[in-house]
């Protein structure tokens, strides 16, 4: 491949005004969705929407990683120091020349540029959305101000990511910090509902939002696991389930299947990752999958229990669909849908799981009966 600076900010100021001009359409959309609305409700639906382009961020990002496009253009935030692939295209043709099934080809370089503009669109509404949260209520000024900052880290992340050539460590942190952006606007989202609304929080049993609690640690943790495996390409290591290798214990490597600081394919001394540390990547993986599976049984039935039945059962299907996607990547080679669901199901677990957890509020039993009676007189 052709020698190329892994920074370039010369295509900078392109980049933010094409991000400029891709904001004008949704805030046009939400602009005149709420003419003759309020700025409160003009700002609640741009988080909407801000939520759900989030969302299509972190799964574009999963395709972008699992096409194999992450270096697709190798330099950062350009491609070849230009703002988009046609600029570039003498540098991609003589790159895909060298190495014709390389890291660098013009789809690759393409899909990794969509990524990017995606990624600065949001930044961009969200840099809106703080500075209109901040005019409507002073009061709101934290989940806005937070979001904006996590949406600046999170592209020092995919910076990262380029340029240190898919550095595992960088990988899992950029996913995770894309989950962590969905979690700052879920909460945002909430609390705009409750003070614009005057709403209150929904009681819950200390015990059911404890168990719910739980139940999103260990679903982040899981999706850490998840990202370490795809950012390792470890999920081939097994191909059955749910035996690994014909095996309930294959042969694994679990020192130097979590060493973080090591190059991609390489362990910390810079030897070639052995096949049992992959092998072990998987299976803890497969392994803490059982916890988080059960807590999410838990907190269904607590849901169910407590006003929550929709929920509840919406929170089945995520798992659902999270085993059925699981075993579908094993057993079948990885495939493109099965793994995007994959990726998707686990920010709907955790987009719901803070949904409930800032909806409602820890109290004990006698007090809910108390406040239920109230409510019926």
């Amino acid at each position: 491949m052709n020698e190329v600076a892994l920074f370039n900010i010369a295509p900078l100021l392109q980049l933010l005004l094409l991000a400029l001009l891709l904001a004008v359409a949704p805030l046009t959309w939400v602009w005149l969705k709420n003419r003759q609305s309020q700025m409160v409700s003009r700002v609640r639906h741009l988080t909407l929407v801000v939520l759900f382009l989030t969302f299509d961020l972190v799964l574009f990002g999963a395709f972008t990683r699992l096409s194999d496009s992450g270096l697709g253009c190798p330099d950062w935030p350009g491609c070849y120091g230009h703002a988009s692939p046609i600029g570039a295209s003498a540098h991609i043709a003589e790159a895909q020349s060298a190495m014709p099934t390389g890291p660098v080809t013009f789809q690759k370089a393409w899909i990794e540029m969509i990524h990017r503009y995606l990624a600065m669109l949001v930044g961009v509404l969200i840099l809106t959305l703080a500075a209109f949260s901040w005019r409507t209520d002073r009061s709101l000024w934290g989940w806005p101000s937070l979001s904006l900052l996590w949406v600046c880290v999170q592209g020092g992340f995919g910076a990262l990511t380029v340029t240190m050539k898919l550095f595992p460590f960088f990988v899992t942190l950029h996913l995770l910090g894309g989950m962590m952006l969905l979690v700052f606007l879920t909460i945002q989202l909430v609390k705009q509902r409750h003070t614009f609304e005057k709403t209150s929080s929904i009681p819950l049993p200390v015990w059911a939002y404890v168990i719910t609690v739980l139940t999103w640690i260990s679903v982040f943790i899981q999706t850490g696991l998840g990202a370490w495996v795809s950012s390792n390409y470890a999920v081939l290591a097994c191909d059955t389930y749910p035996m690994c290798q014909n095996s309930w214990w294959p042969d694994m490597n679990l020192a130097k299947a979590f060493e973080l600081w090591r190059p991609l394919g390489q362990d910390a001394s810079g030897q070639a990752l052995p096949f049992q540390a992959l092998t072990a990547i998987h299976m803890v993986h497969r392994w803490h999958a059982v916890l988080p599976a059960l807590l999410i049984l838990l907190a269904a039935k607590a849901w169910m229990n407590n006003g929550l039945r929709t929920q509840g059962w919406i929170l089945i299907a995520l798992l659902l669909s999270q085993f059925l996607t699981g075993i579908s990547n094993a057993v079948l080679g990885w495939p493109m849908l099965a793994a995007l669901m994959h990726t998707g199901s686990a920010a709907a677990l955790l987009v719901l799981l803070t949904w409930v957890l800032a909806s409602t509020q820890p109290r004990k039993a006698h007090r809910i009966a108390a406040t239920f009676d109230r409510n019926m007189l």
